[in-house]
């Protein structure tokens, strides 16, 4: 009876590191990313069919569905939810998206949580598409922040 409590327990194992897949994109695939994230289900599903299930997951990580999350984080594209992250704001994921030199995607993920200096960054230093992205992030989590705030639809999402 007490071998039970003697065995080892097993050391857990590190998380395997996923390679990290580019992200670079036409400035019409990232407009109609902008349109998904707005709420066009059919450019959502376009941008699946057409070779970018990356953004068709990070809509839906928008909007808080986990699973939509857990393949962004399983698929090699963890530097994405660690941009919705800072959106929504983890201070840890933007600290990793600093340490790992991605401060377009840090500063973009600051401007959706209303961070002026970051904005400015963004106008600065960023193609106006990717502006018109963070807008239309900033505008959606803006929606969703308040239907959780708001008693009358608490718990409900977009």
């Amino acid at each position: 009876m007490w071998e039970y409590f003697k065995r080892k327990k097993e050391a857990p194992k590190p998380p395997e590191p996923v390679v990290l897949k580019p992200i670079n994109y036409p400035t019409s695939i990232v407009l109609l990313w902008a349109k998904a994230i707005e709420g066009n289900q059919e450019v959502q599903l376009f941008l699946l069919k057409e070779g970018f299930p990356e953004l068709f997951h990070a809509t839906n990580a928008i909007f808080l569905v986990q699973d939509s999350r857990d393949w962004l984080m399983q698929n090699g594209y963890a530097h994405l939810m660690a941009m919705i992250n800072t959106c929504e704001g983890l201070q840890t994921a933007g600290e990793w998206l600093l340490k790992n030199n991605m401060h377009l995607l840090y500063h973009m993920g600051r401007s959706v949580d209303h961070e002026a200096d970051s904005m400015q960054w963004m106008v600065a230093n960023a193609s106006q598409d990717l502006v018109i992205l963070a807008r239309a992030i900033q505008y959606k989590k803006d929606q969703i922040e308040e239907n959780h705030n708001d008693l009358h639809t608490f718990g409900k999402d977009l």
